[in-house]
């Protein structure tokens, strides 16, 4: 069968999900209120089930009333016990998959249960819609005539008690039909090599052969990638390596502070970029539309959503809410219940939503990756927007970046101090620096509030990081590759006081 033909099959195939999306659309809150009723009935005759009566719950609010909001510290004993082979504690399916995840905050690593319903019905179901929408999008589209470039985890799995333990990633290729590879590259074998310099070099000599129509993985670690697929072809943008180049598929970092670098390197209008928002825990959102920031909200994946205003986050005031009580322009903390039997799991993640008809958002951070020492609430929504106009004015270029308060000392006032690794340096730091400062300001009012005749805060500092550094320190916490991030705020010193340890060693 020709590709071209291949092509349109598979277009027509996704394509007919249209229909079910659209049902979602007009019907958000009863579809959400149907799926929460579903879970419990699918978990009644589980431990946690019968321990706090799913049989006789009727209603959202009793839901709310008789389940207490979780973390993974709060629900570890009973993931263990189903990692020792223990079956039906949390949910009615055998779960045998768990997704490693140390996260950016925690060096003990979670393992965070996969059942098969959340496999088909969510994870892959939203690789699907993510094409689905895509293609309905951009009719001319030749996607499938070549192959998709996919940047996963880089940890095997590991077996334990009948159960299995890796990255995400890693178990989503595990557990693909055999046809997928053939529409991916690099293989498999090569996708999951655990050691992630002697990854890279195999990957290029893999991928720069193929015909590649598209990528997907995470920005910073596609950039990695990326620039050196260039240097080993002596090319000077992608299109002469991958002349039918289409679209980057990405999600896992704010693509803000990479945008421009991308352009460089992709220089084509024509070129698209999409968006997912995805995690160990589930698949949440998807940009549903071309040239977008805004993601829209999956809500037939198996997963009920609430949302706690940041506002009142960790307060003795701390309320959850559900999906028809939103409000636009509200950071708030998500709290799902899915059908891998997390039930009302703070997954650590902040967002906001642009648009209620339908429910769009955008995802600003993690409920631990703010600094809100001096009440400016900065959210790395703001940052990332701050450095991407900052880069823009002064020409510069950002490779990474970490931010940590400077505390209230005697007489001295607060502050925020930086470390960034450029690519590309500022002509003038102090120039940058001050640019830096008054674009956070322009963002966000509680900064600007607090800086005002330097009052409480004083202007950022900013201390320029050698080359490497953050590499090296992820290198130095075995974090190298894959879906591993940089936290980029914190309301303590230690990521930014390890960093410059490592830079004055």
């Amino acid at each position: 069968m020709s590709l071209p033909i291949i092509n349109s099959i598979a277009s027509w195939v996704l394509k007919q999900r249209i229909h079910q999306i659209e049902l979602f659309l007009k019907y958000p809150n009863e579809v959400q209120e149907e799926l929460l009723m579903g879970l419990m009935k699918s978990a009644e005759n589980t431990i946690l089930g019968k321990e706090y009566e799913f049989e006789s719950i009727k209603s959202y609010q009793t839901f709310k009333e008789r389940i207490p909001i979780s973390t993974y510290e709060d629900i570890e004993p009973f993931i263990e016990r189903t990692r020792k082979g223990e079956q039906h504690v949390f949910w009615n399916e055998p779960i045998k998959w768990f997704a490693k995840s140390s996260g950016t905050t925690n060096a003990k690593s979670k393992y965070i249960p996969v059942s098969n319903s959340a496999l088909d019905n969510c994870h892959y179901k939203g690789s699907k819609d993510l094409l689905c929408m895509y293609l309905n999008n951009n009719e001319n589209s030749q996607l499938f005539t070549g192959k998709s470039l996919r940047l996963g985890g880089s940890k095997q799995l590991y077996e334990d008690n009948n159960s299995f333990f890796g990255d995400l990633s890693a178990i989503l290729i595990d557990n693909l039909p055999f046809w997928a590879e053939y529409s991916s590259t690099p293989s498999n074998k090569t996708s999951l090599m655990s050691e992630w310099e002697t990854k890279l070099l195999a990957i290029i000599n893999e991928t720069k052969i193929e015909n590649v129509t598209s990528f997907a993985g995470v920005p910073s670690w596609m950039l990695v990638l990326l620039n050196k697929v260039l240097e080993e072809t002596s090319n000077h943008n992608l299109f002469e390596v991958w002349p039918n180049l289409e679209v980057y598929f990405h999600g896992g970092v704010s693509f803000d502070p990479y945008r421009e670098q991308y352009k460089k390197i992709l220089p084509s209008s024509d070129f698209k970029y999409y968006e997912i928002y995805n995690a160990s825990e589930g698949f949440f959102a998807i940009q549903d539309l071309n040239n977008s920031n805004d993601l829209l909200l999956m809500l037939d994946y198996g997963i009920f959503y609430e949302f706690i205003p940041m506002d009142v986050f960790g307060t003795e005031n701390q309320k959850s809410i559900r999906l028809s009580e939103v409000e636009l322009n509200k950071n708030y903390a998500i709290v799902i219940t899915t059908n891998s039997g997390l039930w009302r799991y703070l997954i650590g993640d902040t967002v906001r939503f642009t648009s209620l008809n339908p429910y769009r958002i955008r995802v600003t951070g993690r409920t631990k990756h703010h600094i809100n020492v001096f009440g400016e609430e900065l959210m790395v929504e703001n940052t990332d927007k701050a450095i991407a106009k900052t880069c823009k004015i002064t020409n510069a270029e950002v490779i990474d970046y970490t931010v940590a308060p400077v505390f209230m000392k005697d007489k001295d006032k607060g502050g925020h101090e930086w470390i960034i690794e450029f690519r590309k340096q500022p002509d003038n730091i102090a120039h940058f620096t001050k640019t830096l400062d008054e674009s956070i300001q322009a963002i966000n009012s509680d900064y600007e509030a607090k800086r005002y005749n330097n009052m409480t805060l004083n202007q950022l500092t900013i201390n320029v990081a050698r080359n490497n550094l953050f590499y090296d320190w992820l290198k130095e916490n075995d974090k190298l590759g894959g879906q591993h991030k940089i936290p980029r705020l914190s309301n303590n010193r230690d990521y930014l006081e390890q960093l410059l340890s490592i830079q004055n060693g």
